[in-house]
């Protein structure tokens, strides 16, 4: 049986893991010729929602089922405002977690618009795995 830590421990990589995947997925998008990088931005959006996610649960915070970059910012204040200080230029992704998905009022995303996400989302990346490092190294409980 897990300890309530290793539970902790696993949920953090769990959430780290898609994180990438997602992250990896908008790098892939970007390389390419496409007539709307609206799936890049998608995926830059929720790269950076489950970073954050992951820093929430390590400091066992909760956050309701949200896809808004700020309101998850507002949280993970709570254990480091300087962190979520440094995040605040990705809470311009949140429209594309949600807006974008579906066809609506709003011009596609070009290429230029999609590496800017990319690069955010990677930012993000090093942002929030910078202070999580030593628990990380740690190692599972």
């Amino acid at each position: 049986m897990r300890s309530r830590e290793q539970v902790i421990w696993d949920f953090v990589q769990n959430w780290l893991k898609k994180a990438e995947e997602d992250l990896e997925a908008a790098r892939v998008l970007v390389r390419e010729q496409l007539s709307s990088y609206d799936s890049a931005g998608f995926f830059c959006q929720q790269a950076v929602e489950k970073l954050i996610k992951a820093v929430l649960v390590r400091h066992q915070i909760e956050f309701p089922k949200t896809h808004d970059i700020a309101a998850l910012l507002k949280l993970a204040a709570r254990v480091n405002n300087e962190l979520a200080d440094s995040l605040r230029e990705a809470t311009r992704l949140t429209p594309y977690g949600v807006e974008f998905r579906y066809p609506g009022d709003y011009e596609a995303l070009d290429s230029s618009e999609a590496r800017r996400a990319v690069d955010i989302a990677e930012k993000a990346r090093h942002t929030v795995l910078s202070p999580l490092q030593p628990y990380l190294d740690a190692g599972r409980p």
